[in-house]
């Protein structure tokens, strides 16, 4: 079989389109922290302030983040999650915890996340119908996309 020139139709493949550029996912942690400023996001990212405007005004103009106004002289902005950058919120914990999980063996984590019960937050996915916990040998994916199986492309 000859090789497709489109790949499979993908929401993850989307998203990581828009978010999955090197610092992306590391705005949306500070603002979701409330650190929005751009020199707190250039302190506690790392990122070249160039790459961070580009990446601020990408998640601006994908309704990810808003841009407000707090200095008019000189002219400064704060950015904050929209209702879609909060949505992304549990992703961001979630890498965490398996970052937490698998890559700090040594139990020292550099941050940890308290859920209003007081404890320190561990995210699971959960199913929004049943309410039970996500697990893999529980899931049949079921593709949409007209051509495409599990395994594939079908034959044209």
């Amino acid at each position: 079989m000859a090789a497709r020139r489109d790949p499979r139709p993908c929401s993850i493949a989307d998203t990581l389109a828009l978010v999955g550029e090197k610092y992306s996912l590391l705005v949306l942690r500070e603002v979701c922290l409330g650190n929005g400023r751009f020199d707190q996001l250039v302190r506690n990212i790392g990122a070249p302030r160039d790459i961070l405007a580009t990446r601020l005004r990408r998640l601006v103009d994908a309704g990810i983040l808003t841009k407000e106004l707090y200095s008019e002289r000189p002219q400064r902005f704060e950015y904050r999650p929209t209702r879609a950058g909060l949505e992304l919120e549990p992703v961001l914990l979630t890498l965490m915890a398996w970052g937490d999980r698998h890559l700090r063996a040594d139990g020292d984590h550099p941050m940890v996340v308290e859920h209003s019960c007081g404890r320190a937050l561990a995210p699971a996915v959960t199913c929004r119908a049943c309410g039970d916990e996500v697990r893999h040998e529980d899931l049949t994916a079921r593709p949409q996309a007209p051509g495409w199986t599990v395994t594939g492309p079908t034959a044209a």
